[in-house]
């Protein structure tokens, strides 16, 4: 039996099971909010066109407005300053076959809950490893917090000196990058980095990192405790976007029902 006839089998039959790791695109999700001096991302707006009325009787549909990096979003490569030169390096150039990866999934769920401002480290990560086995070169780590089971404000999270959420430190995700050749990070968050990440060294060093070694982002993620530690294979599309620096999409996992 060749592997792509066994997949749908298995995904008939229910031994694969689809993981929708997707927030829902909508008018009053939280966009991440940057100083004043600085240009900000325009909110969702759905505009309606039709629905079965004068304006078309027989259709339904909405125009659509939003930023590149709204709801569950991809960052590509030239989203930061230090990808500005990587090839391929945005949404429409994608290699696509880096949009279907295994992933890895660290819960930090338990530390997050009991600090906004949770920090990822390496040392947290080598322990999973001695548990799991090494993060795969080419493989997504997922940071799991439960954040996203969080609404509105609280899931912002925003204080006078800006937001408060859980995300990885610098010498981690370097880390991740230079010495375990990881395809990209993802959060259940507005950002990789955490909310107080631009008062790092270097400021907000997830997208530093990541992108300068033309590595990709996901945030905004949800239903990540649904997914084993490892053994699920994620599947992540951004829009075909011209020269896109990122863009909404559906992120899907599929995973062994014995995982």
């Amino acid at each position: 039996m060749s592997v792509l006839k066994a997949l749908v089998q298995a995904l008939g039959s229910g031994g694969v099971r689809v993981v929708d790791l997707t927030q829902t695109l909508s008018e009053d999700f939280p966009t991440i909010v940057l100083p004043p001096e600085f240009g900000p991302s325009a909110p969702v707006r759905i505009e309606r066109i039709s629905r079965y009325d004068a304006a078309g009787p027989a259709w339904y549909w909405n125009n659509l407005s939003f930023g590149e990096h709204t709801g569950t979003h991809f960052d590509a490569p030239a989203h930061w300053f230090t990808g500005r030169d990587r090839p391929l390096g945005t949404v429409d150039t994608l290699p696509v076959g880096h949009m279907v990866a295994p992933a890895c999934v660290i819960d930090c769920s338990a530390g997050s809950a009991a600090d906004d401002d949770f920090l990822l480290t390496r040392e947290m990560v080598e322990a999973w490893e001695a548990e799991h086995g090494l993060v795969p070169d080419g493989a997504w780590v997922l940071m799991r917090s439960d954040w996203s089971k969080r609404t509105g404000a609280d899931y912002a999270n925003l204080r006078d000196d800006g937001a408060h959420t859980p995300g990885p430190d610098a010498g981690c995700i370097r880390w991740l990058v230079e010495e375990r050749g990881i395809l990209g990070f993802g959060t259940e968050t507005i950002g990789t980095d955490a909310g107080q990440g631009g008062h790092f060294d270097p400021p907000f060093p997830a997208h530093h990192f990541l992108h300068g070694a033309g590595r990709y982002g996901l945030q905004c993620l949800t239903n990540l405790h649904l997914l084993p530690p490892v053994g699920a294979v994620l599947m992540t599309a951004p829009l075909k976007v011209h020269e896109g620096s990122g863009s909404p999409l559906r992120v899907l996992a599929m995973v062994e029902d014995n995982a």
